[in-house]
């Protein structure tokens, strides 16, 4: 049987505007993203041009709103059993956010969150090879993510949680100087990226995902463009790539990362 433990697979856009959000990403990504028509979520599909989907797009309903739900980007990690790992979670201080179903032909469920609060998904697959066979996570591939980076308002709290949980490893970390040490963290086929402790200025902590582009300066032009924000970068990044911090119209936080073709040498 394929471990299925600690993949990242799926990624998922929670918006209050989904035609908004659809034309944003779709300039500024090259995503097409289809909106559902299927009552009562309308589930949208990112798709990339060689059809392989990086994650979904749920419309938020004021019901949704009025639970609890807000605008923000959120992910899946694949589970050997979903509802072991909910009762393993609880065990570990953590939360159950919404209790776990089954989608038909797709997997079971559940929305939870770790000891400080941050939300994120477990899924159990149906097709088991891969994590359902997904390339959502990829670190090279443009469309995909390239990078899962937690802002943890404890780190050594995530570091014991997320490490017993899902069977990650710590690679050496790269000292930051007053900002700590960036934790870098494998899934056992590679680096998938890193949990680090919260700056004090930054707003909240939580799980960031970086979405590659093929180039950076040109997403930054097209993020100003279609009314986003860039509130950090383009930063250079170990490796050569570029990263920046955003905010989506819906004022959303997003991340990208990506080359610099054009900068000057």
């Amino acid at each position: 049987m394929t471990k299925l433990q600690g993949k990242w697979i799926w990624y998922e856009l929670l918006t209050g505007d989904a035609a908004g959000s659809k034309a944003f990403y779709e300039a500024v990504l090259g995503w097409r993203i289809t909106l559902g028509a299927m009552q009562p979520m309308n589930y949208g599909h990112i798709v990339n041009d060689d059809d392989q989907a990086t994650g979904g797009l749920l419309p938020l309903t004021a019901e949704m709103t009025a639970n609890g739900a807000h605008p923000t980007w959120l992910g899946y990690i694949s589970v050997d059993d979903c509802d072991d790992t909910v009762k393993a979670i609880a065990a570990q201080s953590g939360k159950l956010l919404m209790p776990a179903f089954d989608i038909p032909d797709v997997g079971r469920i559940a929305m939870v969150a770790d000891p400080d609060g941050v939300p994120f998904y477990i899924m159990t697959p149906k097709m088991p090879e891969g994590g359902g066979g997904s390339t959502a996570f990829d670190r090279e591939k443009v469309g995909r993510c390239g990078w899962n980076e937690l802002l943890a308002p404890t780190q050594a709290t995530a570091l014991d949680f997320y490490t017993s949980l899902f069977g990650w490893t710590l690679p050496e970390p790269m000292d930051m100087g007053d900002w700590g040490k960036y934790q870098f963290i494998d899934d056992g086929g590679g680096m998938i990226g890193a949990i680090m402790q919260k700056p004090a200025q930054a707003p909240q902590g939580g799980w960031r995902f970086y979405f590659r582009v093929p180039d950076i300066d040109a997403a930054v032009a097209e993020t100003k463009a279609r009314g986003g924000q860039i509130f950090q970068g383009p930063m250079e990044v170990p490796g050569g790539d570029w990263v920046i911090n955003g905010l989506d119209p819906q004022g959303i936080a997003f991340n990208l990362v990506g080359a610099r073709p054009h900068a000057a040498t």
